[in-house]
Formats: structure tokens, sequence, C-alpha cells
């Protein structure tokens, strides 16, 4: 299905801590054993309280490219989507492929939900390694072609955590916009 240039005005970018957003669902860039970790995903263990980990122990992990959705708990949001990312190889190891599946899979969760807004990490980009300007590449691309066949969700924010990857994502954005 074609990207059209009017799904880019559901698409936003912000700049800061994550677990601060008062939006529908908040995406963990988490481990594999959802427990908790550093990064992206101990922020949000810590801002959520103990009930995340609890609730996250009886989903039994989740596999790469995969998601799977909790309570958010102390965080300002109704849910959680839980996304494990690829860690970078170089390229080799299908991570390309992995990483699209990480943001159409919780895409897919908030559309079944019928959220209305949910914000996005940079997945992988921490101590997985992968190149923040592939990264930023694949959330948007992904996220264009996602938005473009479904109604939900209707606004889609990628919080950012420094200048570097906010202008990423600007430069990537205004692309599409421009097709």
């Amino acid at each position: 299905m074609p990207v059209t240039g009017n799904v880019i005005n559901r698409m936003e970018l912000f700049k800061g801590d994550i677990t601060k957003l008062h939006v529908d669902a908040i995406v963990n860039a988490a481990n594999n054993t959802l427990l908790g970790g550093g990064g992206v995903d101990g922020a949000i263990h810590r801002a959520a309280g103990p009930g995340l980990l609890q609730e996250c122990r009886e989903l039994n992990g989740c596999a790469t490219g995969e998601a799977k959705y909790t309570r958010a708990y102390n965080l300002p949001a109704e849910y959680v989507i839980h996304t494990v990312g690829p860690v970078w190889h170089g390229g080799i190891k299908n991570e390309t492929h992995l990483l699209t599946l990480c943001y159409t899979n919780s895409l897919e969760i908030a559309h079944q939900l019928k959220l209305n807004s949910i914000t996005f990490p940079a997945i992988s980009t921490g101590a997985y390694r992968f190149p923040v300007y592939k990264a930023a590449a694949i959330a948007v691309n992904s996220t264009a072609r996602f938005l473009s066949a479904h109604a939900f969700p209707q606004r889609v924010i990628f919080a950012c955590f420094d200048d570097e990857t906010i202008t990423l994502y600007q430069d990537i954005m205004m692309l599409f916009g421009n097709t």
C-alpha cells in the first residue's frame, strides 16, 4: 500500500523523558525477559513501579520483533507495549526486518485496542547498537505504512533523547511529507 502524505500529520516528535508523556500507550524497548534492564527499559520499570514487573513476569518473556502489552501502573498512560528490538550485528542477522516488526507489531496492538496515541523510543539504538539513522528511517517508514492502512492509533509520537536523534527523525519525516 502506498504511503500517503497525510499520515505524516499523525506523527510527532518529542524530546525528553518518555515516562512523562500523557499518552494511551508507551512503547518499551525491552529485553527478551521483559523484567527490566537499563536505558529506556529501566526508566519505564522504575517509573511504573513494582506492579509492572509483577505483570511482566506472567508474560513469560518476548521474542525479538514481537510485542506484548501490560497496564502502565504509575506511568501517565493506560498501557505499556513491550517490544524487543534486535541487537545490531552489522545487518547480517535480519536486524532490519526484526526492527520493522517491532514497530508494526506494537502498532497492531495499539490498533486492536483502538488507542488514540502511542509513543515510541528509538528502539535498539542504545545498548543494542543499531545505527540511529537506519533505525529512524525504519521507524518512520514502518509507522507511515501502518498508518496508511489503519485509523488507530490516530497519533504516534517518537520520543527522542537528544538533539541528534530528533534532527534525524525531522529530516526523515520531511522526506515523507514531500512524497
